[in-house]
């Protein structure tokens, strides 16, 4: 499958002789798939090939390909004709069979920790696990409103709950935001969570599974990064990845206190403390989206600060508790969570925690939440009573974790461009404008 192979066809050698021969290839053309039957040999120039006795069309092109010469290098129209795309440009067949690769290592190594992989709904009553914009669908049977999940992790702590201690799920997710080098709103990813672990646990584990990936695609913990271009020039600069453990670790706070010359509040809950972050962003000249909730301001400052350190693979850890509802305050400093982002190439790649299992401070996040979404940010979590109850029946401690499997593709294929590693990803419809907003 899909090697090539000369064929080497005179009337000669044909079975049905010079008028069978002339009638096939007056009937093919390129494009066309065809069947042959023939004995191996050799061409003047040595080359393997197949002596063909006997021609027949199995399949006919209606549409003229692309030359060799000027191939099929029209991006946009790559994405929209794939079939097209491999076609013409077999290399890039590659890639999609290095992401099969990359998934299979994935479920293998969790496999191997005796997890169990789960399927959980697609559509949700309530959009939870994330915080994200959701697409929003009608059930006819139901007459009810519901959502595209947007991320399983509700669903999971709650079989984690009922005893499934180690489980996780590779799979869709759909959010209703923009579109752009690295995002999709059709993505794929992996949520894993693992009773009686914590943070620093997950953190060993992330190490283990990125070296272990980077040794079984490439035979070293040193990744070569370098996109090419249409014509396949190298863009810029190669980057080297290094996946030796154990990995670079920033520490949120302190490390915005000694870039800033500053000190941080005692807490981040108040109005004032919102205010002062205001005022550090704005004299530190730092852009923020509206609406400029204490969340969206911390974020922004380490997006400034300290996402841009991160080419190689960093923990961005111990985030503050209003901007983590999900995760379970920090053992030594009460203004925290025991949460890592993971970072590499400046682009986060996981998300982890220690799960926060206490039912009464969760229904108290939820409803900060809401208070947020009130304010205007319409990708604050809704409080989600099903899962609430669930833990209330006792969630042990447990170490959570998600990775977004398409962007690990990229850096792991050398890709700039989300929509090099999907297959079909979301493109606007053919002749439409762009939308002004």
């Amino acid at each position: 499958d899909m090697e090539n192979m000369q064929v080497i066809s005179n009337p000669a050698d044909f079975a049905a002789g010079e008028k069978g021969f002339t009638a096939i290839h007056n009937q093919i053309k390129r494009g066309d798939i065809i069947g042959i039957q023939g004995v191996p040999g050799l061409s003047n120039t040595g080359e393997f090939s197949i002596i063909a006795t006997s021609i027949v069309l199995l399949s006919a092109c209606f549409h003229m390909l692309p030359d060799n010469h000027y191939g099929f290098s029209n991006v946009e129209q790559r994405f929209r004709q794939r079939y097209l795309d491999f076609i013409v440009n077999r290399d890039n067949i590659k890639t999609f069979q290095g992401r099969s690769k990359i998934i299979r290592y994935i479920r293998n190594f969790f496999d191997g920790l005796d997890f169990t992989e789960v399927e959980t709904p697609m559509l949700n009553l309530v959009a939870g696990g994330a915080a994200a914009r959701p697409f929003i669908t009608h059930h006819n049977d139901l007459n009810q409103r519901m959502f595209l999940r947007i991320a399983p992790e509700l669903y999971l702590k709650q079989l984690v709950v009922g005893g499934m201690d180690r489980v996780y799920e590779l799979g869709r997710q759909f959010r209703n935001e923009g579109i752009d080098l690295t995002h999709n709103p059709e993505f794929t990813s992996i949520e894993a969570y693992w009773a009686y672990k914590d943070y620093n646990d997950i953190m060993t584990m992330t190490e283990d599974l990125l070296h272990g990936l980077a040794m079984y695609l490439h035979g070293s913990d040193k990744v070569r990064w370098c996109p090419k271009d249409v014509s396949g020039k190298e863009i810029g600069e190669p980057v080297i990845f290094n996946f030796q453990r154990p990995f670079k670790r920033l520490y949120i706070i302190p490390e915005l206190e000694k870039r800033l010359n500053v000190t941080f509040p005692e807490e981040f809950e108040s109005d004032a403390a919102n205010k002062w972050l205001l005022d550090l962003c704005a004299k530190n000249k730092v852009e923020c989206n509206p609406p400029t909730t204490t969340p969206r301001l911390v974020d922004a400052l380490i997006a400034e600060y300290l996402e841009v350190e991160c080419t190689q693979p960093t923990f961005i850890c111990d985030h503050p508790r209003v901007m983590s509802p999900l995760a379970k305050w920090h053992r030594t400093d009460p203004r925290l969570t025991e949460r890592f982002e993971m970072f590499l190439n400046k682009k986060e790649l996981c998300n982890a925690y220690t799960e926060l299992n206490n039912p009464l401070v969760q229904r108290n996040e939820f409803e900060k939440q809401i208070k947020n979404k009130d304010a205007g940010d319409d990708e604050a979590m809704e409080q989600d009573e099903t899962f609430l109850t669930a833990l209330e029946y006792g969630l042990p401690p447990t170490g959570g974790w998600g990775l977004g499997i398409d962007r690990l593709v990229m850096f792991m294929t050398s890709m700039n461009n989300i929509k090099e590693v999907l297959l079909f990803p979301a493109m606007k419809p053919e002749g439409q404008p762009d939308v002004v907003k």
